[in-house]
């Protein structure tokens, strides 16, 4: 039978620790608590007042005074963890939590999801040939000693490490572990927190190295999980559903999240907001309610990611000197259609090919599996195509034997199409105004991971307005751009009004253009 022992790390709001508890316990679970040492005495004496009756509430025997990328967090996690290990007996899996943590399925669900399988449950990846460390220092964290803290004296931090550096202190690593890393939010056995405890007393060689390195709570429980329980046994993921902006910063959850949460394939989310009271008592409540069915979506990154980029503006990294000094060609021209419903352009592109017999490509640079010649590797990845843009056309021009050449684009690429006019070439758009109902956008958000299959109705229904306004958008960019020879097919015209721009745009006399635009089943869902 699953029982949790929750190791709750907080150095804050005694009240809202104080309710977590409860909320926790009320459902037959336990916690064991480390508060901050440098955070209010009479804090933790409320706290510790409030819930000295509880049974199922243990503290840790010694308060750290803890600082963000000091052992100082890992020696705070075991206090909590040895003071849970000892006053629960019972308890078969614990499980690491902050203040900022809250429940997102019932006890119920918890208890069950933990009893399918005999795993611990902690992100654990080789930390030399992964890319979990983005940017910043990667091998210094362990190689070199850290006696300061990097955010309270960072001179003294930087300075340290300089000299390190100069003087080649650097210091092997214990020989017989392999380094791991991930997210400090776990789950882990009774089994597996006995023998991390076992093992800090028989190897004070590895707990002499970790003290010393740089943020130790990604690195320390990750490696000897990893050293000590078998591979078969250890699911590297964390149970705990976060997530961080571009700038490396948590999300942080407000009120309006409840049915985005409890539709994601985790157990609990941070950071919930200080100031999101009715999240905090929902979320409270749904811990000990029995017989919740949930509808699991886990569409809540590709979601943020999604709301969070609408409306940017400006490049994130200039293009490079060749490419915006080079040019496709004086005399060449270059066709752009650009629709939102890209298998209506691709229908067009093709009826432009057997109608006119002009090279026309799909969206090049928007599918990754668009069908391009062999053109030497540039072709190979949208990253390479997008950064040498005017090198692919140019060779694209060059392989079809044409001066005049037909893409597709998705209307989002507004900074291409600024680019391919201030090219010295011709350059011809074409924009396709589709109608969209409420039944496409829901599947284009499935289609672009936004939603899937079992995405609350009311989720998707809050979502309809912010992709249709988003479609709409991006068509208004691209007119307040005023390209030049911008012309338009029009969803909602006859096919006689179609044809005048179509001609325009393809300069081919209007019969042609008409047997293009008399396509019966180019609108077609």
């Amino acid at each position: 039978m699953v029982q949790i022992a929750y190791i709750l790390l907080c150095h804050k709001d005694p009240e809202g620790i104080i309710r977590q508890a409860r909320q926790l316990t009320a459902a037959g679970d336990c916690v064991s608590i480390h508060f901050d040492g440098r955070a209010d005495p009479d804090d933790f004496a409320r706290l510790k007042k409030a819930l000295s009756d509880d049974p199922k509430v243990t503290f840790a025997r010694r308060r750290i005074r803890c600082g963000w990328g000091e052992w100082s967090l890992v020696e705070a996690t075991l206090e909590a963890v040895k003071a849970a290990e000892a006053a629960f007996p019972e308890a078969s899996h614990f499980y690491m939590l902050s203040g900022d943590c809250m429940a997102i399925k019932t006890a119920e669900y918890t208890h069950d999801f933990l009893s399918r399988e005999d795993a611990d449950y902690i992100e654990s990846f080789d930390f030399f040939k992964s890319d979990w460390i983005k940017t910043g220092l990667k091998e210094e964290r362990l190689i070199y000693r850290h006696f300061f803290n990097e955010r309270r004296h960072r001179r003294l931090f930087y300075a340290s490490l300089g000299i390190q550096k100069r003087l080649g202190l650097k210091r092997r690593i214990p020989k017989d572990i392999q380094i791991m890393i991930g997210s400090q939010w776990w789950c882990l056995r009774r089994r597996t927190i006995e023998w991390i405890l076992e093992f800090t007393r028989a190897r004070p060689d590895v707990m002499r190295f970790f003290r010393t390195t740089w943020i130790p709570d990604e690195t320390f429980f990750q490696t000897l999980v990893r050293h000590l329980v078998p591979e078969a046994e250890i699911r590297s993921r964390t149970l705990t559903f976060l997530m961080f902006s571009d700038y490396g910063m948590p999300v942080t959850f407000y009120n309006d999240h409840h049915d985005l949460l409890l539709s994601q394939d985790f157990l609990f989310a941070r950071k919930i907001s200080a100031e999101a009271h009715d999240l905090k008592r929902r979320l409270g409540d749904l811990y000990q309610r029995r017989g919740v069915e949930f509808s699991i979506s886990d569409e809540g990154r590709n979601l943020y990611r999604f709301l969070t980029g609408r409306g940017r503006e400006g490049r994130r990294f200039a293009p490079r000197f060749w490419e915006r000094e080079s040019t496709l060609g004086r005399d060449r021209e270059l066709m752009i259609v650009v629709c939102k419903k890209w298998h209506v352009a691709k229908r067009l592109a093709e009826r432009v090919r057997q109608v006119t017999g002009l090279p026309a490509i799909d969206y090049l640079f928007d599918e990754e599996g668009t069908p391009l010649p062999d053109l030497g590797g540039i072709q190979s990845t949208l990253e390479k195509r997008t950064r040498h843009r005017r090198a692919l056309m140019r060779m694209l021009f060059d392989h079809f034997e044409t001066d005049r050449l037909l893409i597709c684009l998705d209307p989002a690429n507004l900074e291409l199409l600024h680019d391919f006019y201030s090219d010295r070439s011709k350059t011809r758009l074409l924009e396709i105004e589709c109608e969209f109902s409420d039944e496409y956008l829901i599947g284009h958000a499935m289609r672009v991971g936004l939603a899937g299959e079992a995405t609350p109705a009311e989720t998707l229904e809050s979502l309809l307005p912010t992709i249709r306004y988003d479609v709409k958008f991006e068509s208004e960019r691209i007119r307040e751009a005023a390209f030049p020879d911008h012309f338009r097919l029009r969803e909602r015209a006859g096919i006689e009004e179609n044809t005048r721009p179509l001609a325009e745009f393809l300069d081919i006399p209007p019969d042609k253009a008409r047997e293009i635009a008399a396509t019966d089943y180019l609108f077609a869902d």
